[in-house]
């Protein structure tokens, strides 16, 4: 489970705690025998989070998260254990070479062939020159202190371990049918509660390269040069990478709570919280100054950035907290007062890429949607392609490349897009369970 579901839990477990503590004992005999999914919680000792970072053979896909490019090679997290390597050379037929594993992974960059990834509360730097053989160069300690929740004399929370099991449970239980607590941890209902595991457009502002192409729902991006800025739920992370094989943490700007991705474009920072947009001046890359704050209603929210417009996708699900699904349109051209222009209804809309005036915009169970959005008052009249039969929860578009690369629950999917209204795919790399 990936940690917004951690985190996910345990927002469960503090709104309802209370509600489990005050239920009364009712006389009713009633009882429900259920399907529950048990979150049982796992703690790891600091010194338990920091194992060697290994490189292995290529493995097969089974739970993708975020996806990076850099120079003709991908970049696929696998969630929480590591990140595998695919030569992309040729697009028809992407070729796994290496995985790396990277305990407790979500995110990642990549600047001048070296890779900057999260491992526990840790940030390390592994070398890449040599795409089939990674090899680990430095890890900074302890910065990313509220990636993980640390309880006292167990150590960090890094994950539930999730066990289908059946309960008998009375009737007058206020919460049954949905969730209750017991040995510790947390039984869901399987049926009526899921998680929104969805989480991973570039940023064209920096040079290919030097750096890679991160996705719309990337909490590590490559700016301002010889900076790698990170976002937690609660604050901006500025590491300067001027000893690029010993990355130091230069500052650390609060921006509030439920911070999502970051998208770097020009010298401002675009930041997608679930409650809005953050804008950032970031012509002092040690120390972004914010802009503006364009709010809309709690909903999970990437960002994209094109000219002087910022296309943001709102959806529902669980953790995301709403029931809405739309795309926003807002105008930047003043960075210290963004504008709503449209508001067009979606199904589920999560990561999202453009290129020369074309969005490619994920649908989750839908697929993949393209729109020509050079009149941004007449995006639902340009639908130009919907492709299906997949889950899409994030897409870069390759400048120059005429590609689109998608992730979804079911693996990775290429597209040739040398005609936006006429998709054609060229390969898939399925996943493995």
């Amino acid at each position: 489970m990936k940690k917004s579901a951690i985190f996910s839990v345990l927002s469960i477990g503090l709104s309802l705690s209370a509600m489990i503590l005050l239920g009364g004992c009712l006389q009713d005999k009633c009882v429900s025998s259920t399907t529950y999914t048990f979150y049982e919680p796992v703690f790891k000792l600091p010194e338990e989070l920091r194992q060697p970072i290994q490189t292995d053979g290529p493995q097969s896909l089974s739970n993708p998260g975020k996806i990076y490019y850099y120079q003709d090679f991908l970049f696929i997290n696998e969630r929480l254990k590591g990140i595998h390597v695919i030569d992309n050379r040729n697009p028809a037929n992407p070729v796994p070479i290496a995985f790396i594993n990277i305990p407790g992974n979500s995110d990642m960059a990549v600047r001048n062939n070296i890779l900057y990834a999260d491992n526990y509360i840790d940030l390390v730097a592994i070398d890449i020159s040599t795409p089939a053989n990674p090899t680990f160069l430095s890890r900074t300690e302890s910065v990313f202190p509220n990636a993980y929740h640390l309880v006292p004399g167990q150590g960090y929370l890094v994950e539930y371990r999730e066990t289908p099991t059946t309960r008998v449970v009375p009737c007058d239980q206020d919460n049954v049918g949905i969730w209750f607590f017991e040995r510790g941890g947390v039984f869901i209902n399987a049926a009526q509660f899921s998680f929104d595991n969805n989480s991973a457009a570039p940023s064209q502002s920096v040079n290919p390269a030097a750096s890679g192409i991160g996705g719309s729902m990337a909490r590590f991006t490559i700016a301002a040069g010889q900076y790698l800025y990170t976002v937690d739920q609660f604050n901006l992370r500025v590491f300067d990478l001027a000893q690029p094989t010993a990355p130091t943490m230069a500052s650390v700007v609060q921006i509030g709570f439920g911070i999502e991705t970051i998208f770097p474009y020009g010298q401002n920072l675009f930041i997608g919280a679930n409650n809005g947009m953050f804008i950032y001046d970031n012509s002092n890359p040690l120390q972004p100054v914010q802009l503006a704050v364009f709010q809309h209603a709690q909903a999970c929210d990437p960002v994209y950035v094109s000219g002087n417009i910022a296309f943001v996708t709102l959806r529902d699900g669980t953790q995301c907290q709403n029931f809405i699904n739309q795309l926003d349109v807002i105008d930047i051209s003043n960075l210290s007062n963004p504008r709503l222009l449209r508001t067009y209804p979606m199904h589920n809309p999560h990561g999202l890429s453009v290129s020369s005036d074309i969005m490619y915009l994920c649908e989750g169970t839908q697929g993949l949607k393209i729109f020509d959005v050079s009149d941004v008052n007449k995006i639902n009249e340009r639908l130009l392609d919907h492709e299906t039969g997949f889950n899409a929860f994030d897409v870069i578009a390759i400048p120059n490349k005429n590609i689109a690369l998608v992730i979804g629950e079911n693996g990775l999917r290429q597209f040739d897009t040398t005609d936006p209204a006429n998709l054609r795919l060229l390969s898939t790399l399925n996943i493995n369970r």
